[in-house]
């Protein structure tokens, strides 16, 4: 039965515009020629305007390091801290502020990343940008305060309880706050798993079906990691952090499977 001229019409024209639309969103919207001393000298004033922030950002968390300090020390509750060496404390508040400072001023570096790539990206990329950006940062700050509220306490009091009654909690101040920074920053990173994965579904590079295929290996892998990202050799902490990055790993397969991938 031949069907009639109308809806062939129709059917025609629908797949004519789905190349068109294809074709549209992997189109360079500013696909202008730049010569390569232009190019270098716009990384140039970006690298500058980025150094400059996180060198303000440094600046101003060190003129305030007192209550950041404060504020990193009490997990650790009923521990006293010690300088073992002059000038320990005044280093440990550059490695304070300078960590802040690089968190303070991210967002400044990302815009100026941003928007040097910006011109080589096509439409369906660009549309890509602002989830991505949002949901890394959304995570890296979940991460922060998940290491806060739960793995710096547990890793604690595993080896406050641990040596209880043997030696006396006098801590190190330099050793603490190297441990805390490190488990800060690592567990932010872990948590960029789901960002990851977002992003290798919407490039057709892995499916979700071939994530969760590989959830043997996930398992071992976040072992692995909860052994190599933690600073500490407790074995709760390790839990925790393999815990959440397969926490992590399987929701991010549930994000990539609503996008269709």
């Amino acid at each position: 039965m031949t069907p009639p001229p109308e809806l062939e019409t129709a059917t025609q024209k629908s797949l004519d515009i789905a190349p068109a639309t294809d074709a549209a969103l992997d189109e360079l919207p500013d696909d202008v020629e730049m010569p390569l001393f232009d190019h270098l000298e716009e990384l140039r004033q970006r690298i500058f305007y980025s150094l400059g922030a996180i060198a303000v950002g440094i600046i101003g968390c060190f003129v305030a390091v007192k209550p950041i300090v404060q504020l990193l020390e009490l997990p650790a509750k009923g521990i006293k801290f010690l300088q073992l060496a002059p000038g320990e404390y005044f280093f440990v508040s550059l490695k304070v502020a300078g960590y802040s400072g690089l968190l303070v001023a991210s967002p400044f570096v990302l815009y100026h990343i941003i928007q040097f790539v910006l011109p080589g990206l096509t439409r369906r990329e660009r549309k890509l940008i602002g989830p991505v950006m949002l949901g890394s940062s959304f995570l890296f700050a979940g991460g922060l305060v998940f290491a806060y509220l739960l793995m710096i306490p547990a890793a604690l009091n595993f080896f406050i309880n641990y040596g209880e009654g043997v030696v006396e909690q006098l801590w190190s101040i330099d050793k603490y706050f190297e441990f805390v920074l490190l488990l800060l920053f690592s567990t932010g990173l872990a948590f960029q798993i789901p960002i990851i994965q977002m992003l290798l579904g919407v490039l057709g590079i892995v499916s979700s079906g071939q994530m969760l295929a590989g959830w043997r290996y996930v398992i071992l892998g976040a072992a692995v990691l909860g052994a190599v990202l933690t600073p500490s050799t407790d074995p709760l902490t390790q839990c925790l952090l393999a815990g959440a990055v397969l926490g992590l790993y399987f929701g991010g397969i549930g994000l990539v499977k609503l996008l269709g991938r």
